[in-house]
C-alpha cells in the first residue's frame, strides 16, 4: 500500500507504470508552500520490486536535483545488494528503502542524521542509537536516536565513541555479547559501555566507503533483548547504503574553510604518503616552474589601448556666411598644399565687385572732367572717392579668394564630408575640414590608473597597429596628462607617444595596442601583480 497525500500516491503509480522517476512541483525558487514529489522505481533484472518516494518541503531545482542523485546512488547500491540474493524478503527491501527515504527527506546533515538514527531505534525496538563520523581522526558522535542536542563530553558520549573506533580499527561489526558462533574480537570498550549504562546487547557497524572508514553505527537494545543474526545482516547493508549518503551531507554542510582545509590535508597525505607517483611529478613541476619564475627577471611593459592621430590638426573654418557649391575633398583623401578642398557661393561678390568697378569708372571720367577744367578741390574729392572705391574692390576680392578653402599643407584629410551638403549654407566660423601632416604623429595610449604610476615621459615603447599588424613601431613618451578619463567603468590617463620611425604607411585613426618598457622585475611579480594589487585593495576595503 502507499501511504501519505493523494499527489504522492499518483507520483508513485505514475513511476511504477512508467519505471522511471518522477518528479512534480519543482520550482526554480524554493516556495515552502508547494511541496514537491519524487518517486524513483527499484527494478532489478527488470523485476520491479517497486519505487521509493519522498514528500519534501518546497525546494529548487539545483537542491531537488542533488536528492535524485543522491536517491538514484543509494538505489543502485539496493539492485546490486538484490543481485547478490542479500534481500531474502522484499520486508527487508522495504526497511532499507524507508530509511533511505529518510535520510534524503532532510536537506541539512544534522536533521538527517538524527531522522535516521530514530528510525533506526524504532524499526528495531533500539534503546539507543547512535552515529558518528571521523573528524581529525577520531570519530566523533553526530547523532543520537530521540535527542536534537547532546553533551558532548558526557561520559555516555566518550563510551560511545570508543566502543565505534574499536569496531572501526577492526574493519567489523561488533556485537557484544557475542554471539555463540562469532569469531574472536576486541571488545573491551563495548564491554565497558554495558557496564555503566545497562544495555542489554550493543552492535556497532563500521561505515564504509570502499576502503575507506566513514564512522561508525551503533545501537543498543534493551536487557530483554539481544541481536540476531538476521538483524544484525539488515543493519549491516543498511548502514552500507546510509553511511555515504550521510557522509556527503556532512561534506556539504561544511564551512567553506573547512572544506578548503580538509582538501589541503588530503592532497598533503597523498603528496608524502605512498603511491600517487603522477600527483607527486606535477607538483614537482609546478614548484620548480615557480621558483624560476620567481629568480628570474623579464621585461616589464605596461600596455595600453592605442590610437594615431596627427601630431598637428588644423582646422579649416568657414571665413564668411555663404553657401556650399563645390565640394572635392573628404575625411581620409590626401591633399597637397593649395589644393582646393571645398568652394562657397561667390555670386553676390561678384555682383557687389562690378558694381564697385562701375562706380570706380565713372569716378575716373569725372576726375579726368576737373582736371580738364581745372577745378583741383572737385578733383582731390573725386581722386579720394577713387582710393575708397579701389580698397572696397581689394577687399571684395580678399573675401571673394576666401571662398575657395585650400589646403595649407601637404596633408591628410581627418575630418569633413560636404559631399552630401552642397548648397547648405554655413556660418563664418563653422569647422568644415580637419587636416593632419602626413609625416608627423602622435600616438594617445589610454593607461589604466593602476599603471599609470610607471610611466615616465622619455621612456621607450612598442607600437603595434591593427591594419600593420606585422610590422612593429618604436615609441617615445612625450606627454602624461594628469586628468583621468572614465570609459567602461574604469579611470584611464590620456599618454601621447611621438613615432619615432615608419611613418610611411600611417594614417590618423589607426588603432592598436602600445606597450611602454619600464623596467625589468621578477616575472611571477609581472604576471600577478595586479591580481595581487585587486585583492590587497578588497582586502583593504572590508578592513574594519
Amino acid at each position: 500500500g502507499i501511504e501519505g497525500s493523494p499527489q504522492l500516491a499518483a507520483v508513485v503509480d505514475q513511476s511504477l507504470k512508467s519505471r522511471q522517476v518522477v518528479v512534480e512541483g519543482v520550482t526554480r525558487k524554493a516556495k515552502k508552500s508547494e511541496p514537491v514529489f519524487i518517486a524513483h522505481p527499484v527494478v532489478v533484472d527488470d523485476e520491479l520490486y517497486g519505487s521509493v518516494a519522498l514528500e519534501l518541503e518546497g525546494r529548487s531545482e539545483t537542491s531537488v536535483q542533488g536528492v535524485v542523485e543522491r536517491l538514484g546512488w543509494g538505489i543502485g547500491w539496493l539492485e546490486v545488494l538484490a543481485r547478490r540474493k542479500v534481500f531474502t524478503s522484499k520486508a527487508r527491501l522495504v526497511t532499507v528503502l524507508e530509511l533511505i527515504a529518510t535520510s534524503l527527506q532532510h536537506e541539512r546533515f544534522q536533521a538527517a542524521a538524527t531522522a535516521v538514527v530514530t528510525e533506526l531505534a524504532t524499526t528495531f525496538g533500539c534503546e539507543r542509537v547512535s552515529i558518528g563520523f571521523l573528524k581529525g581522526g577520531q570519530i566523533r558522535i553526530s547523532a543520537l536516536s530521540h535527542s536534537a542536542s547532546f553533551a558532548k563530553k558526557a561520559n555516555l558520549i566518550r563510551l560511545l565513541e570508543s566502543a565505534m573506533e574499536e569496531a572501526a580499527d577492526q574493519l567489523a561489526t561488533v556485537v557484544f555479547p557475542p554471539r555463540n558462533d562469532s569469531v574472536f574480537q576486541l571488545t573491551q570498550a563495548h564491554s565497558e559501555l554495558l557496564q555503566q549504562h545497562g544495555a542489554g546487547s550493543v552492535c556497532t557497524i563500521p561505515l564504509t566507503a570502499g576502503s575507506t572508514v566513514l564512522g561508525a553505527l551503533a545501537l543498543e537494545l534493551p536487557t530483554d533483548k539481544e541481536f540476531d543474526e538476521h538483524t544484525v545482516d539488515l543493519c549491516e547493508h543498511a548502514a552500507l547504503l546510509l553511511g555515504p549518503m550521510l557522509d556527503i551531507k556532512r561534506r556539504e554542510d561544511r564551512w567553506l574553510i573547512r572544506k578548503a582545509w580538509e582538501s589541503l590535508a588530503g592532497y598533503w597525505k597523498k603528496l608524502v604518503g605512498p603511491r600517487h607517483a603522477t600527483l607527486k611529478f606535477v607538483t614537482a613541476m609546478f614548484v620548480l616552474l615557480i621558483t624560476f619564475f620567481s629568480i628570474v627577471d623579464g621585461d616589464y611593459r605596461v600596455t595600453a589601448d592605442a590610437s594615431l592621430e596627427g601630431k598637428i590638426q588644423r582646422a579649416i573654418t568657414a571665413a564668411m556666411q555663404g553657401y556650399i557649391v563645390d565640394a572635392r575633398a573628404r575625411a581620409g583623401d590626401i591633399v597637397s598644399k593649395g589644393d582646393i578642398l571645398a568652394t562657397l557661393d561667390d555670386r553676390d561678390l561678384q555682383l557687389e565687385r562690378i558694381k564697385l568697378l562701375s562706380q570706380a569708372a565713372q569716378q575716373e571720367s569725372e576726375r579726368r572732367q576737373a582736371i580738364a577744367e581745372g577745378n583741383r578741390a572737385r578733383t582731390r574729392i573725386l581722386e579720394a572717392q577713387n582710393s575708397q572705391i579701389e580698397s572696397q574692390v581689394k577687399l571684395v576680392d580678399d573675401q571673394i579668394a576666401r571662398t575657395r578653402l585650400l589646403a595649407p599643407f601637404d596633408a591628410v584629410v581627418v575630418k569633413g564630408d560636404l559631399s552630401q551638403s552642397l548648397g547648405a549654407a554655413v556660418e563664418r566660423g563653422n569647422v568644415l575640414f580637419e587636416l593632419a601632416p602626413l609625416d608627423s604623429y602622435r600616438v594617445i595610449m589610454k593607461v589604466d590608473e593602476r599603471d599609470i604610476n610607471d610611466v615616465k615621459v622619455g621612456q621607450t615603447g612598442i607600437l603595434s597597429l591593427t591594419s600593420l599588424a606585422n610590422e612593429k613601431l618604436d615609441i617615445v613618451v612625450d606627454k602624461i596628462t594628469p586628468v583621468s578619463v572614465v570609459d567602461e567603468g574604469r579611470n584611464f590617463f590620456r599618454v601621447e607617444s611621438i613615432v619615432q620611425s615608419g611613418g610611411e604607411k600611417l594614417n590618423p585613426g589607426m588603432e592598436g595596442v602600445g606597450k611602454i618598457h619600464v623596467d625589468e622585475r621578477k616575472l611571477i611579480w609581472i604576471w600577478t601583480h595586479k591580481l595581487t594589487h585587486w585583492f590587497r585593495m578588497w582586502l583593504w576595503s572590508w578592513w574594519p
